[in-house]
């Protein structure tokens, strides 16, 4: 397993039929293990540990329809009143993060109307505001925690 740029977690694994899995928290079950998956577990966990997002306002992998088309978001980190305050976008660690990623989220970004993005091969992070009265967005060093604006 590679070392990630977060802080150091534990996980659970399992192995059957020769194949391992990781337990997702959030989803309730073991997920087969794969690069981006250990970046999504991490990024879970950080968000979780080091930012306080309650575990009842994150939703892992579930699909959304961008231009009729079927897609997934990674990780959404929801409001208690139901709007998206955060979408992440997660890569394998060998995938650079490019302009292509930050596409990517954006057209994500359309149907779901996030406030932040947050982008990471777990090696990179990358964190932005949208501005949508100019229809971009803006660099930060991090997101804010979840105290800062619940």
């Amino acid at each position: 397993m590679q070392k990630l740029n977060f802080p150091t977690y534990a996980f659970r694994f399992k192995n059957s039929e020769n194949k391992v899995s990781i337990f997702d928290e959030i989803r309730k079950k073991f997920v087969v293990f794969q690069p981006e998956e250990w970046v999504r577990q991490h990024c879970v966990k950080y968000l979780i540990e080091e930012k306080n997002y309650p575990i009842s306002l994150i939703n892992v992998e579930k699909e959304l329809k961008v231009n009729n088309l079927s897609k997934r978001y990674d990780i959404v980190i929801y409001r208690p009143d139901g709007r998206i305050f955060l979408i992440v976008e997660c890569k394998a660690p060998k995938i650079k993060i490019s302009q292509s990623t930050f596409d990517q989220i954006a057209r994500y970004n359309l149907t779901l109307n996030a406030e932040y993005l947050m982008v990471t091969n777990g090696l990179n992070h990358y964190y932005c505001q949208m501005d949508f009265d100019q229809s971009k967005y803006l660099f930060l060093k991090d997101i804010p925690n979840y105290d800062t604006w619940k």
